[in-house]
């Protein structure tokens, strides 16, 4: 009995040993769990305080550097004369009125404020297509930027012949032409108008389909930048064909003593294309007055230079024609009369001034000539001119 007691006791104290471990085991636990909530608590608090910070940091930085978009005020883009200077489309809607008003403009400053190479404007009045275009192009190869071109042809002109890629897209708004009519002066002043667009364009040259260059394009573009005059023939010419062709009904604004005859194919400045495009008082004269047989593209132009700017005017055309076989119009030639030595003769066999000298270099340009002449022109020409290849 007594044994059992012992031992029964000593159970009771173990096991009470026990409970106090494992309560002790449990507080240590708790105290430990505390600690570690504890301790992430702080860490996390801490992490999410730094974040936080950071971002108004990086509000701040943002809102000092990089201001909103609708408080950003950007310079205007410079536009200088860019839109000024801006060349029109060749197919513009611009009708008559308004295209003579804007090519009249013109700066009294003669100093450009800008760089620019100077252009010599060729101008082609036709009823169809080039006829030459082959040769133009070997004349005009390896210049690009020297020349601008410009196309009248009769609006029935469907185009149905190919282009040449230098007269491609160069065609202006036209309207229809008669021979020897007034309407044929509008044209060509239709041609220069469109021609003044380019600021660049210096020189001015007008051309039918049946010419051609009978010097190469350097020659050609030396000898019209350096001159000092215009070429536009004006000569008297009494007869049924010259003075007879004068209407009273003119005067006063015309007189018969300043009635001149001369070439249709002219080459003129800057200046003077002005002029032509801008004049309101003889041109309209020459439309009510110069009809039928009077043929205003033979008197226009020859007896307003003279009225206006003889001084600058050289009198002369710079397009060779041949009119030794009579009648209305020059000779036209055909592909058997185009020789090495029919080409020297137009080019040198001739006597006139130019700039004050005395020169043999008197045309630049020829007329007429028949489309089957092209193939022995294309032969001769090249080697005569020397053309770039």
């Amino acid at each position: 009995m007594k044994g059992q007691a012992q031992n029964q006791n000593l159970a009771t104290t173990l096991t009470k040993l026990f409970n106090a471990q494992l309560q002790l085991i449990n507080v240590l636990s708790f105290f430990f769990l505390f600690g570690c909530g504890l301790a992430t608590g702080v860490i996390l608090s801490s992490y999410l305080s730094n974040i936080s910070f950071s971002l108004h940091v990086s509000q701040f930085s943002f809102s000092t550097t990089a201001p909103s978009p609708a408080l950003i005020k950007l310079p205007p883009p410079r536009v200088g004369l860019k839109e000024y200077l801006k060349v029109p489309a060749v197919k513009h809607d611009m009708d008559e009125k308004e295209l003579l008003w804007r090519a009249s403009m013109t700066p009294n400053i003669r100093e450009f404020p800008f760089d620019r190479v100077p252009k010599i404007a060729f101008m082609f009045l036709t009823k169809g297509p080039v006829l030459m275009a082959p040769l133009w192009e070997k004349f005009f190869k390896g210049h690009d930027g020297l020349y601008s071109i410009y196309v009248h042809s009769s609006p029935s002109y469907n185009e149905s012949d190919p282009e040449s890629p230098v007269f491609h897209g160069r065609r202006i708004p036209s309207k229809d032409v008669l021979w020897g009519n007034a309407n044929m002066i509008e044209a060509e002043r239709r041609l220069l108008a469109n021609a003044l667009l380019d600021i660049a364009n210096q020189r001015f040259v007008l051309l039918s389909e049946s010419c051609i260059p009978i010097f190469n394009f350097s020659t050609v573009y030396t000898y019209l930048m350096n001159s000092t005059e215009n070429h536009v023939e004006s000569y008297v010419l009494e007869g049924p064909v010259g003075n007879g062709r004068y209407s009273p009904r003119m005067r006063p604004g015309i007189q018969i003593k300043q009635w001149r005859k001369g070439s249709q194919w002219f080459e003129i400045d800057r200046a003077l294309a002005i002029e032509v495009v801008s004049d309101r008082k003889y041109f309209p004269l020459f439309q009510k007055h110069c009809t039928g047989q009077c043929y205003a593209d033979e008197h226009y132009l020859p007896t307003f230079v003279t009225m206006k700017h003889s001084k600058r005017n050289s009198n002369r055309t710079l397009t060779w024609v041949d009119w030794s076989r009579g009648g209305p119009h020059p000779a036209k030639f055909l592909r058997t009369e185009v020789t090495a030595e029919f080409l020297e003769r137009m080019r040198s066999g001739s006597d006139c001034v130019y700039n004050g000298n005395h020169t043999n270099t008197c045309f630049l340009f020829a007329r007429k000539f028949w489309p089957n002449a092209l193939d022995r022109l294309l032969r001769f020409a090249p080697k005569i001119m020397h053309f770039n290849k």
